[in-house]
C-alpha cells in the first residue's frame, strides 16, 4: 500500500512552496500518496496548526507521515523534528505546533532531525519546508526510522494552551480558533458542560446547547457540541465572528 504524506501549511497557493514540497517528495519516493490538508493556516498561526494537526490525525491510516509547516522561527535556533506516535509520524518544527499531539497520544518518540543524508544537498535558511521536512517524510515513506534522523529529544517546546476555569457554579473558558464559516471554536469540551446550561459570550446570552445548526433560527446565534468535541458558538447560515467582538465564554448552572 502506498504510504501518505500530508501536508499543513500557512503558506497558501499563490507561491511555487507547496508545489516545490511536493516535487521534492515525488523526487525522492514517486510512488507515495501526497494528500493537501490545507495551506491556508494564517500565518504563522502556530496554535491554529496545531489544533488542526490535533483533528485530522485520527482520521488517517495508522502510519501515515503528517508534514506541518507553519515555521515563524524558520532559520533560527529551533530544532526540525520528527516524532513517532501509535497513531503517525510527524514532520515539522519544534515550535509547539504538536503540543496536542503529544497530549493525546499514548508513547512518543521524537527525534531531532539533524542527519544531513536525508535532507537536500543545497539548503536555504528560510525554505525548510521544501530543504528538510519534505525530503525527511519522503525518506520516511520508503523505510527510513526516525531513529536514524538524530539524537532523541526529552522535552519538546510545548504551546501554553488556556484551560478553561471550572468552579462550582460556572465555566469560563474563550475561543481558540475560528474557522472559514465564522464558527467560533471554544477550549471547552463538550463533555464539561453537563449539568451547565446559559451561555454567556460578549453582550449574547444563549439559554441552551443545540443538537443541530437548524436547531436555531435562520442567522440566529447558538452553541454546539462541534465536530472537534470543543463548544462552539456559531451562527445558523451565518458568521458568528461578524458578530462577536469579545470571546470570552462564560456558562453557569
Amino acid at each position: 500500500m502506498k504510504r501518505i504524506i500530508t501536508l499543513t501549511t500557512d503558506f497558501g497557493l499563490d507561491d511555487y512552496y507547496v508545489g516545490a514540497m511536493k516535487g521534492v517528495i515525488l523526487g525522492i519516493n514517486p510512488d507515495t500518496q501526497i494528500i493537501d490538508i490545507t495551506h491556508s493556516i494564517p500565518k504563522y498561526d502556530v496554535i491554529k496548526a496545531a489544533f488542526t494537526a490535533r483533528n485530522i490525525y485520527p482520521y488517517f491510516p495508522k502510519g501515515t507521515i503528517h508534514v506541518v509547516v507553519v515555521d515563524p522561527g524558520v532559520g533560527g535556533k529551533r530544532k526540525p523534528i520528527a516524532l513517532h506516535s501509535e497513531q503517525g509520524i510527524f514532520i515539522g518544527p519544534d515550535n509547539g505546533v504538536f503540543s496536542l499531539i503529544y497530549e493525546s497520544s499514548k508513547e512518543v518518540r521524537i527525534r531531532e532531525i539533524a542527519n544531513v543524508e536525508y535532507m537536500l544537498e543545497e539548503m536555504s535558511n528560510t525554505f525548510h519546508g521544501r530543504d528538510i521536512f519534505a525530503p525527511v517524510a519522503a525518506h520516511i515513506s520508503l523505510g527510513v526510522d526516525i531513529n536514524e534522523l538524530g539524537e532523541g529529544i526529552e522535552s519538546p517546546v510545548l504551546l501554553d494552551f488556556p484551560e478553561p476555569t471550572i468552579t462550582e457554579n460556572e465555566i469560563i473558558g474563550e475561543v481558540i480558533y475560528t474557522d472559514s464559516f465564522g464558527n467560533l471554536i471554544t477550549n471547552i469540551k463538550g463533555d464539561l458542560i453537563k449539568g451547565y446550561s446559559r451561555i454567556h459570550i460578549d453582550k449574547f446570552i444563549i439559554d441552551s446547547v443545540a443538537g443541530f445548526y437548524q436547531d436555531a433560527g435562520n442567522a440566529e446565534l447558538l452553541a454546539i457540541i462541534g465536530s472537534s468535541g470543543f463548544l462552539e458558538i456559531s451562527v445558523n447560515q451565518g458568521s458568528a465572528s461578524e458578530l462577536i467582538n469579545d470571546y470570552r465564554v462564560t456558562i453557569l448552572k
